[in-house]
């Protein structure tokens, strides 16, 4: 994957709910997020953070576009309750289908309960 003119290699990391970003092995962003449960459940992104230095080479927009990409093939939707990643959906309508309500407050709930999740 190219963000600007860097080739970056992205990575999930289901059991510590990172999707990570990697320039010559470096971590150089994440997507926090959790599987919401029961199932079917959904992707709950949770925050997005890129390195400073890395900031304005796309690679925000890969992590969001590939965390789509995921749910889709997992046959979940996506809770974006990350503003990033919120923001990025209402500008990607066509890659970023909207979860339902339902689903949103679910999310919420969900995370209230369980703070370490931030």
């Amino acid at each position: 994957m190219a963000a600007g003119d860097t080739a970056v290699e992205i990575r999930d990391d289901r059991e510590c709910g990172r999707l990570e970003a990697y320039e010559d092995g470096k971590a150089i962003g994440v997507i926090a997020y959790f599987v919401m449960h029961p199932e079917p459940g959904a992707l709950v992104a949770v925050h997005t953070v890129v390195e400073p230095e890395h900031a304005g080479k796309g690679i925000a927009g890969a992590l969001a576009a590939e965390f789509y990409v995921m749910a889709a093939r997992e046959g979940v939707p996506v809770v974006p309750l990350c503003p990033y990643v919120a923001k990025w959906a209402q500008r990607h309508p066509e890659q970023a289908p909207e979860a339902p309500e339902e689903l949103v407050q679910g999310a919420r709930k969900q995370l209230e309960s369980h703070p370490e999740l931030l």
